[in-house]
This record gives structure tokens, sequence and C-alpha cells, in this order.
């Protein structure tokens, strides 16, 4: 009899960051990605993100679960904080709003950890999406698994893999007050 490994959902923000990190969780977790992200702008740079995605879950036999596009909703969200610089108060209330319904998630499809890609790109604060994450995934019982995927070469094993397997690899976060913020 084998060991059944515990279910995780795994947030992705973009396929670049999740195709790596995808890979290092299946070694110890049973998988899942959730691809939500309302706050990518515009709605055609979702449907690229998205669709790389989809190519990565088929070619690794990963179920994935896709959340509502609700641009406007993402917007009401942060108004306000609009001008915000990259990594203030805007990106911390995206994180909250994306982690809220990636819980959603992982209680729904009865999942035991929750993490997030989100920490895999250096222009990001690991620390605060970890505790953001950490917060919500209390609320509802779930553990979630504080990692900063960036560490050891995590950043760079995933741009490494992007470009092996062809990937689209954005130059900005997603929404449209980060695009002036290109990577």
């Amino acid at each position: 009899m084998t060991d059944q490994k515990p279910k995780l959902l795994l947030h992705i923000c973009c396929v670049g960051c999740g195709v790596y990190v995808s890979q290092l969780l299946k070694l110890d977790y049973d998988v899942k990605l959730f691809f939500y992200n309302p706050n990518i702008w515009p709605e055609e740079e979702y449907k690229k993100r998205l669709g790389e995605a989809e190519k990565i879950a088929k070619k690794f036999n990963l179920e994935l679960i896709k959340g509502e596009y609700d641009h406007d909703k993402w917007l009401k969200a942060v108004r306000g904080h609009e001008s915000n610089p990259e990594k203030g108060e805007r990106c911390l209330i995206c994180y909250k709003f994306r982690l809220d319904e990636a819980v959603i998630m992982a209680k729904k499809f009865s999942c035991d950890y929750l993490t997030t890609t989100l920490t895999t790109s250096p222009h990001k604060v690991a620390s605060a999406i970890n505790e953001i994450g950490e917060q919500a995934a209390a609320r509802f019982g779930i553990k979630f698994l504080s990692q900063d995927f960036k560490k050891q070469d995590g950043f760079k094993k995933s741009s490494a893999l992007s470009r092996e397997l062809g990937l689209y690899r954005q130059n900005y976060c997603g929404c449209e007050f980060s695009r002036s913020h290109k990577f």
C-alpha cells in the first residue's frame, strides 16, 4: 500500500513561475493548479497567460481549476490605490484578494494545503505574501505552505524551464497599474 500524498492547491499567477514550482511540489504533494488572476489587464493578456497554464496542466497531467475573470470586481478592491508604487498597499490588497479566493477553492476541493507561486518573483515580498496566505488559510482550517520559491535559484530555475519549454513570459506583473514597472 502506498502512502497518499497530501492535497495542495497551488495558486499560479503565471505559468512561467507555475511550471517550476508545480514540478517541485509534485515530489511531496498531490498538486492542483488554481489560475485566479482578475488583476491581469488587458483581457487578451489574461487569456494568453491562461492558455499557457492550460498547456502546462496538460503536459504535466495536472488538474487546472480556472477562477472567474472579473476585472471590474478587482478594480473595486484596489480603488484609491491605483498610484501606489509596486510592492505597496495596492499589491498587498491584490495578494489578499486572490489568496482569499484560493483558500475558498482549496476548501472546496478538500485540499490540505494552499500555497502560491507569487513568491517566485524577485519583484514580490515573500514574507508579506506568506503572512496574507497564512491568515486566509487559518480562517478555513487549511494549512498555508509558506515558501519563498525564489530562494535556492527558484526564479532562475523557473526562467530556464520556461525558456526550455518555449513558454510565454510576460514583462509586467499583470494589472494596468504595473505596466509602467516592467521586469
